[in-house]
């Protein structure tokens, strides 16, 4: 009786558990496509109506102005303003011809990106061509830039290349001169392509990998030289891998902030720095044009690179790859020895740029006038005690950093993993969501802290009343945006690789979409998982351009703003500040790498 009493209520409730299983990926998706227009698309919005509504009123002048102005565009801008064109042509041939800060942001991005070619080629020739032991850990170490706080990059140059940095140590102890490369265009291209170098090694890397040696065997059994197969079957399809590495630099160093901000300050300032000059100083209308004409310029480089590799990727169908060569000379002939010797002087220029500033910062750290002393920790224990209400408090900012972290890592982690499932399924339009989804990676964190600042924390009038957030909310929503895309690019790729088999399988037991995701897809790739809640929560710990907009006029200073409040003042705590900041993201990193392993996407 009481069984039979209880089957129908028993169905009722399978029936809503399923129906209710069976829409849930679709109400996950939607929830995630409203808080992405929430926490993004609807803020940076806000900054394309500041550039053109001023007060109250539809204009384009702002846009005007600057396109004028010989301080942003340099001579070219004299074209616009009616000039002839005879003399705006002499006065760009002149050797005192003005750049202006778009021309010059340009200039050291270009110059960044030289450079960053230059130091990734030889590492991306010897992580492929060239076997020795920890060469697998080394290829790994190329993913840190996406982890490591710029500011604290920034922190370890100063160390390294200031007046009484690591190199003028070394320099004096051999007898020589000093030099000071500090707040120099020098120091910049150099930080600059310690973050990019990496980038292009990985991606040359991994296409000099899927070489097929068989067409390189083929060519030289038709008597092409070493020299001509390389020419002529290797380097086209090394080419794109290239063009890519340097499209990124320039775009990522084109948007250049911290590190410009430590190294270069207001006299080397570029577009993004004088972005922020004005939020400071509550131009935002201008501020806004502004972030807005360098956005365009960075998307329109990365659609012509685009438009390029749809038409000239190569594709191989990589059966056999290249065999590796032992770093040890098997004879000491030229041929051999001369392309060893040249990898043991690039290892020393790739010491000095990669590992000396983390070191130097270490050490400076843990130095003073009187040799080793933990006077600069110290230092940050009296702060934190007797410092006053207006000064950055150490604990406070490591303990927002990680209040942060977490909160942001709890928004961007299910974000990242819906839109990975999301993009990852056969459907019509899915390009459409993978492109829309992954916009914040063009997006530059000015911007982003800019449109929260103005539609979030200065708030919306709905119906009478004004809704607005808080600024710890709105910097929470700032990492999340941040962090959630490299989530999707772990995840996505786990997904992607699972056997389909087990999934219908599955789904013709019974299972519905949601339950199939949850207890056979997601667990398969756990790793990948985990893999993006740590790179989510690293991206977190050191943001620091959206952060800086945010946190101005605050007490909710983090770790970066805390060193860049630092360094400005006293080195000897920056430094150590900066030892903290890289604990955290080092324990971050040591997660990817114990439960992430090969199943991170980037």
């Amino acid at each position: 009786m009481t069984e039979t009493a209880s089957s129908p209520s028993s169905k009722r409730g399978r029936t809503v558990r399923n129906t209710i299983e069976r829409r849930a990926i679709v109400g996950l998706a939607v929830g995630t496509i409203g808080l992405l227009l929430g926490i993004f698309y609807y803020p940076v919005a806000t900054v394309f109506i500041d550039s053109v509504l001023v007060d109250g009123r539809w204009t384009g002048r702002v846009f005007v102005s600057i396109l004028q102005d010989p301080f942003y565009f340099g001579e070219p801008a004299r074209l616009l303003a009616g000039e002839q064109v005879g003399a705006v042509i002499e006065s760009v041939l002149s050797p005192d011809r003005r750049l202006g800060v778009i021309g010059f942001t340009a200039y050291q991005a270009a110059l960044s990106t030289v450079a960053s070619v230059a130091l990734g080629l030889p590492a991306a020739y010897l992580l492929a061509r060239y076997e020795f032991p920890g060469r697998r850990t080394l290829r790994s170490l190329t993913i840190l830039p996406f982890v490591l706080p710029s500011i604290m990059v920034g922190v370890g140059f100063v160390a390294t290349f200031g007046r009484n940095g690591t190199l003028n140590a070394v320099l004096g102890a051999l007898g020589l001169g000093q030099v000071n490369l500090l707040f120099t265009l020098e120091a910049v291209v150099i930080a600059h392509a310690f973050y990019n170098a990496p980038l292009v090694a990985r991606v040359t890397t991994a296409a000099w990998e899927s070489v097929d040696a068989s067409a390189v065997e083929t060519a030289r059994s038709l008597g092409a030289s070493p020299f001509r197969a390389f020419r002529d079957v290797v380097a086209p399809q090394l080419y794109p891998s290239v063009l890519m590495g340097a499209a990124l630099t320039f775009v990522f160093t084109f948007s250049t902030f911290p590190i410009v901000l430590a190294l270069g300050g207001f006299q080397l300032a570029t577009v993004e720095v004088f972005v922020y000059r004005l939020i400071r100083d509550l131009e935002y209308a201008e501020a806004a044009a502004l972030a807005l004409i360098e956005l365009g310029i960075s998307l329109g480089l990365l659609y012509a690179y685009l438009r390029y590799e749809a038409k000239h990727t190569v594709r191989s169908r990589g059966i056999r790859p290249l065999p590796r060569r032992q770093l040890r000379p098997p004879s000491l002939s030229v041929r051999e020895l001369l392309p060893r010797l040249g990898l043991a002087v690039y290892a020393v220029v790739a010491l000095a740029v990669f590992v000396a500033p983390i070191a130097s910062m270490v050490l400076a750290s843990l130095s003073g006038p009187e040799g080793l002393t933990l006077a600069n920790y110290q230092f940050l224990i009296d702060r934190q005690t007797t410092g006053a209400s207006f000064q950055v408090q150490p604990w406070d900012a490591v303990r927002n950093s990680l209040l942060f972290g977490i909160a942001s890592l709890a928004v961007a982690l299910p974000m990242g993993v819906v839109v990975a499932v999301l993009t990852t399924r056969d459907y019509r339009g899915r390009k459409l969501v993978d492109a829309v989804a992954m916009a914040p990676l063009a997006v530059s964190g000015i911007v982003v802290g800019l449109g929260l600042l103005r539609g979030l924390v200065f708030g919306v009038e709905v119906g009478g009343t004004r809704l607005a957030v808080g600024g710890g909310f709105a910097i929470i929503a700032a990492h999340a945006v941040a962090g959630y895309p490299f989530v999707v690019r772990t995840v996505a790729p786990g997904l992607e690789g699972i056997d389909h088999r087990l999934v219908e399988s599955a789904r013709a037991l019974g299972a519905p979409r949601a339950r199939a995701l949850l207890d056979i897809e997601l667990p398969l790739v756990w790793p990948a998982v985990i893999a993006g809640a740590a790179f989510a929560f690293a991206i977190s710990i050191g943001e620091f351009s959206a952060t800086i907009v945010l946190a101005s006029g605050t007490n909710q200073f983090t770790m970066p703003i805390a060193i860049e409040r630092f360094i400005g003042r006293r080195l000897g705590p920056a430094t150590a500040m900066g030892v903290v900041l890289l604990v955290v993201t080092s324990a971050s990193f040591l997660l990817i790498d114990r439960l992430g392993g090969d199943e991170v996407g980037f």
